[in-house]
């Protein structure tokens, strides 16, 4: 290879430049930039594009690898890069599953699998083998505008998951004979910002990157993960595309990951205008470069291939070097067979959006809504004869999916299937003999005052329905787009849910939302409400379900949802997170009679009951080591069957770096029919909590630990 062909292979692309208009919705490939870029400028890989047919991306797809792998002098294929983020979202037709967050509030590792194994069925054939998924962040500031495209706070969820994605869609037979490459995201802390907007500062010690945020990825690199997607942002000072740190001595040295990594869009540039740590694009480079990347996403020009030759012809980076990066890229490209089999094909299309595939996608979105509240059993409604409808989300299609859905933004209204249901066609589907009445905002518009003479004939006239559901959150957002200063729901949300808790009818707030917006000073008003989050193209049959009986709620938190607007924390904080002048309102805080969150970490609720009992825990020795098994039951106290999310903890008295309050250590989703017990039970070693120091060497525990399920606990001592 010459140089100039070894330099474009380490190049990305943006559709646009090789599209006819330069939007990112037209999948029309213009031949002539085509050629140039790949024939006299090397590219071996482009990025991006909307949704259209499937037919469409053939065209495209067949055109372009062609080019590459017919007329080049090499005949390398390309790489297609595309942020399918919960489902193959950037095809029209395609099953959309819920977002991250989501898959996180069910449990069920088996969902992430199907997601990714879903996605590659119905995108592989259209040429697309490199999907930007999963995020492998963790959920732990929830002003970050991309909290809902990771499973939650905790490392241990999260690794559980985002392993079965990657499994699912880089292990898919069906899709011979293509494979396609998982993308771990955003290595590494770009999830915890300082001031909670997107791409902004982080400050995590060491020691905790090694204890949280290296977990999930540490899981996905030892499952098969084939490329790995950089932090945007920086991390104690340095931008993570200049971190040699974080990037060889973390990810290549000490996690053993040999596979590519690419930048995010354009954030090599950012070294010189955003962070400030270049002074040119040229040195940009070969910060980014020397600290070990693989791929550049310029994406919308050739900078990074002049600044590569400037930077061999000084001298200043070597042939090897890139030799390394290229050999990656090869490697990646011959491992997913594009070699041999670089063109798509059009003769499996009816794969698309089959109805096996849309039952998964629902049963995901089922098993993701989490009942937070439900006073006096007002759910599941009983036989209404009319449902009053209420906010922005109640006739909104897009709403229910959030961003990287059919464009960067979430698509338009209406470029959303027409067989899609919104929650006000869902509800009438369930409900077919209830009256389905749609408020408008408008009609809530100058009805604040308390006790108006409009007010009160407003309330009278909703108290000839039978519930009052309003269904509130966010509308679409990606990125930075989405940074807010206000946790709040908007206050015309907040004003509508009060007029709307004065009614003498039981009030049901559904929430559609990418993360957990304040609902603290609302709550009050509310008989029941129901965190739907980001359910997907299924969502609104999912929540109508749910609404109904159909589908008991077996839901829980990912996450800990925060009570007030200026202090919020994960469940897995320190001991010291708490401090009061007040020792007694310390410790009942401790004790989790004060809550430091409004609902915590593995909240969720059912229309049924569970109860554990018979808690035990004994100690073998097996081979010279102390194997621990934990033994619970736990009995379905109700009248109908549901599913319980067993979760265990471990808590450490002390250590000689501060330990959490507690960790999850295992989970299990145990269904059970009314009147039915089963035996769940747990098995560790002591050298399974130990944790690492500031350099990341484990340090053995020892002392006393307390383990903890339901509301049971017990002691023992390594």
């Amino acid at each position: 290879m010459t140089l100039s062909e070894k330099i474009g292979q380490m190049t990305q692309l943006d559709v646009t430049l090789i599209n006819t208009t330069g939007e990112q919705r037209d999948i029309v490939l213009n031949e002539k930039k085509a050629r140039n870029l790949i024939l006299n400028h090397h590219i071996g890989s482009f990025l991006n594009g909307e949704a259209v047919e499937a037919d469409v991306w053939f065209g495209f797809m067949d055109r372009l690898t062609r080019i590459a792998a017919e007329e080049s002098r090499l005949g390398i294929p390309i790489i297609y890069g595309i942020d399918h983020i919960h489902g193959a979202t950037y095809l029209s037709g395609s099953t959309v599953f819920p977002q991250g967050i989501n898959l996180g509030a069910t449990f069920e590792p088996e969902h992430a699998r199907n997601t990714g194994r879903i996605t590659a069925l119905e995108c592989a054939d259209i040429g697309h083998h490199w999907c930007f998924s999963p995020v492998l962040d963790l959920g732990l500031n929830p002003q970050w505008p991309r909290f809902y495209e990771t499973y939650g706070e905790d490392p241990l969820l999260a690794s559980k998951l985002g392993t079965a994605f990657v499994g699912g869609m880089q292990e898919n037979d069906e899709i011979a004979p293509y494979k396609v490459s998982a993308t771990g995201k955003h290595f590494l802390g770009y999830s915890d910002p300082r001031s909670g907007w997107d791409r902004t500062p982080a400050l995590i010690p060491m020691q905790q990157i090694h204890e949280f945020h290296r977990i999930s990825f540490q899981h996905a690199i030892d499952a098969g993960l084939r490329t790995i997607m950089l932090n945007s942002g920086e991390v104690n000072g340095v931008p993570v595309h200049a971190s040699h740190e974080i990037i060889t001595g973390l990810l290549r040295e000490e996690m053993g990951f040999d596979g590519v990594v690419v930048t995010d869009w354009d954030d090599v540039r950012k070294l010189m205008n955003f962070h400030f740590t270049a002074e040119n694009f040229t040195e940009a480079t070969y910060q980014s470069v020397m600290a070990g990347i693989d791929m550049c996403m310029t994406p919308l020009t050739l900078d990074f291939n002049k600044s590569m030759h400037e930077l061999v012809e000084s001298g200043r980076i070597t042939e090897a070097r890139i030799d390394e990066s290229v050999r990656r890229i090869l490697k990646l490209k011959f491992d997913l067979g594009l070699f041999e089999n670089p063109f798509p094909r059009n003769d499996r299309f009816e794969r698309i959006g089959r109805a096996d595939s849309r039952a998964k996608a629902l049963k995901a979105a089922q098993e993701s809504i989490v009942l937070l509240k439900n006073e006096h059993d007002t759910l599941p409604l009983q036989s209404p004869k009319r449902i009053a409808l209420f906010g922005p989300s109640a006739k909104s299609k897009r709403n229910l999916c959030g961003g990287w859905t059919i464009a960067w933004q979430g698509g338009e209204e209406e470029r959303f299937p027409e067989k899609m249901h919104t929650i006000e066609t869902a509800l009438q589907k369930e409900f077919p003999d209830a009256e389905i009445v749609v408020f408008s905002d408008d009609v809530l518009a100058g009805l604040e005052q308390a006790s108006s003479p409009k007010q009160k004939a407003f309330l009278k006239q909703l108290s000839a329905f039978d519930a009052l559901i309003y269904a509130g959150g966010e509308e679409p957002y990606c990125e930075y787009v989405g940074n807010i200063s206000d946790m709040r729901l908007p206050a015309f949300q907040r004003n509508a849910i009060a007029l709307l808790g004065r009614a003498e009818t039981p009030l049901i707030l559904v929430l559609i939302q990418g993360r957990p917006r304040l609902i603290t000073e609302s709550i009050e008003s509310t008989s029941a409400v129901l965190h739907a989050g980001l359910p997907g193209f299924e969502g609104a049959k999912a929540i109508a379900t749910v609404l109904s009986g159909t589908v008991n709620p077996s839901g829980r938190l990912p996450f800990s949802y925060p009570k007030w607007p200026n202090h919020h924390l994960p469940y897995h904080h320190k001991q010291s997170n708490i401090y009061f002048f007040d020792p007694n309102v310390a410790n009942q805080i401790q004790q989790g009679t004060k809550a430091t969150a409004l609902f915590p970490f593995g909240s969720g609720l059912s229309y049924c009951a569970f109860s554990y009992s018979g808690l035990s825990l004994k100690a073998e020795n097996i081979n010279g080591e102390t194997r621990y098994t934990a033994r619970v039951e736990v009995t379905n106290t109700g009248n109908r069957s549901g599913c319980e999310t067993v979760l265990w903890f471990v808590s450490q008295a002390f250590g000689r770096i501060s330990r959490p309050v507690k960790q999850l250590r295992h989970f299990e989703k145990v269904p059970l029919q009314a009147g039915e017990t089963r035996e769940c039970t747990f098995s560790f070693t002591p050298a399974d909590f130990s944790y690492p120091d500031e350099i990341g060497q484990p340090v053995k525990p020892k002392g006393a630990f307390t383990l903890l399920t339901g509301r049971l606990e017990t002691g023992f001592r390594v």
